[in-house]
């Protein structure tokens, strides 16, 4: 299920399970190609998506140099991450290993 951060309560979010967090810019293109990536995803995984012109401090606590940013947690933790375009595959393994966890 895609989720959008609307307020601060991204640690709440995320606190049980895995979630793949998808910092993103409306402004960038990467971005949108990279959402649309993820609409296939949406049913089976859970993906929060953080808009980092809304969330600017969430985005620099995490300190992430570039967008898109996948950011995986798994019961609140992060645990990895895959910066720029990424293909499904990548990104299912990824989920895949933190829920085989």
């Amino acid at each position: 299920m895609i989720k959008y951060l609307e307020k601060d309560n991204f640690y709440d979010v995320i606190k049980k399970g895995v979630y793949l967090v998808d910092f993103y810019g409306e402004w960038c293109s990467p971005c949108r190609f990279m959402s649309s990536q993820l609409e296939k995803l949406g049913d089976e995984y859970n993906i929060l998506k953080v808009d980092i012109d809304k969330f600017e401090e969430l985005f620099d606590s995490f300190r992430i140099m570039a967008i898109p940013a996948l950011v995986f947690f798994k019961d609140g933790e992060r645990k990895a991450e895959l910066l720029g375009f990424h293909d499904l595959e990548d990104i299912k393994e990824t989920y895949k290993k933190l829920e085989d966890e």
